[in-house]
C-alpha cells in the first residue's frame, strides 16, 4: 500500500529525531490497540498487518470506518488537551506490529522541532479531508453513495491492475462491506447483485474484481479528487 506524501513525511520527520522515545508493540489478531473510551495514550505507526478503526452503536450496529495497514499512522490526535478520550475503536484484523509513541512525547517533539510540527499538520490535514468526503458521499448519495464510494476508496487503497479490471487485495465479507455504509447485509446484498449482472464487478476467490472503475464514479457524479483524500485507510 503506497502512502501518501503527508503520511510518509511525518514518519520520516519521527524517524530523524531520535530524542523522541519509540516503543515497538505487537498484537494478535482481534486485540485491540485502543477501546472507545479508553484514555488516549499515543499514536501507533503500522509497520505490518492492518487495523481496522470504528465503532459500535448503541443499538449494536458496528461502523468501520477505515482499515490501515503499514506505515499508515493510527490514532484519534488530541494533543495539548487533557484527559482526551478515544472516541473510536482500533482492532487488529491481522497480527500488528507498530511502533507507539506516547502522546507526552509526541507533544514534546513538536514543540521543540518546527519540522515535524508541519509534517503533523499536514497529515492531520489530509485526514480530517478523508473523512469530510466519506460524509459527502454518503449525504450526497445515500446508500449508492456509501457503497460505491468505499468501492473506489478500496482500489485506491489496495487496488491491483489486472487484465480484466481492478483487483482489491482485500478479502471482505458483505457484513464487513455494510459496516463500511452503515447498511443492513441485506441491503449490500442486493446491490452487490445488481452490479454483478451489469457485469461492473465479479469474485475472484473471495476478493472483488472491479471491471468497471468509470461506472461506479459517474454514478455518484465523482469529483476526482486527490488519491490522498480518496482511501479506505
Amino acid at each position: 500500500m503506497e502512502r501518501t506524501a503527508a503520511t510518509q513525511k511525518f514518519t520520516m520527520e519521527m524517524d530523524l529525531h531520535a530524542d523522541i522515545k519509540k516503543i515497538v508493540k505487537s498484537y494478535p489478531k482481534n486485540s485491540y490497540l485502543f477501546r472507545e473510551g479508553d484514555d488516549v495514550k499515543g499514536i501507533y505507526i503500522i509497520q505490518s498487518g492492518k487495523v481496522q478503526i470504528g465503532k459500535v452503536t448503541p443499538d449494536g450496529r458496528e461502523l468501520t470506518l477505515k482499515i490501515c495497514g503499514p506505515d499508515q499512522i493510527v490514532g484519534e490526535i488530541t494533543v495539548f488537551s487533557e484527559a482526551a478520550k478515544y472516541m473510536l475503536d482500533a482492532r487488529a484484523i491481522e497480527p500488528v506490529v507498530c511502533t507507539k509513541i506516547a502522546i507526552e512525547d509526541l507533544e514534546e517533539g513538536l514543540l521543540k522541532n518546527p519540522k515535524l510540527s508541519a509534517a503533523f499538520m499536514k497529515w492531520m490535514g489530509i485526514d480530517q479531508q478523508k473523512t469530510q468526503t466519506k460524509f459527502r458521499d454518503l449525504l450526497l448519495h445515500g446508500k449508492k453513495g456509501a457503497l460505491y464510494s468505499t468501492f473506489i476508496r478500496l482500489s485506491n487503497s489496495y487496488g491491483v491492475q489486472q487484465p480484466e479490471g481492478i483487483l482489491i487485495d482485500l478479502a471482505l465479507t458483505n457484513q464487513e462491506l455494510a459496516n463500511f455504509c452503515g447498511m443492513t447485509r441485506e441491503v449490500v446484498n442486493r446491490m452487490l447483485s445488481e452490479l454483478k449482472k451489469e457485469q461492473v464487478i465479479s469474485m475472484v476467490n473471495g476478493k472483488m474484481l472491479i471491471h468497471d472503475l468509470s461506472y461506479l464514479k459517474t454514478e455518484i457524479n465523482c469529483e476526482n479528487c486527490p488519491i490522498s483524500f480518496c482511501k479506505i485507510d
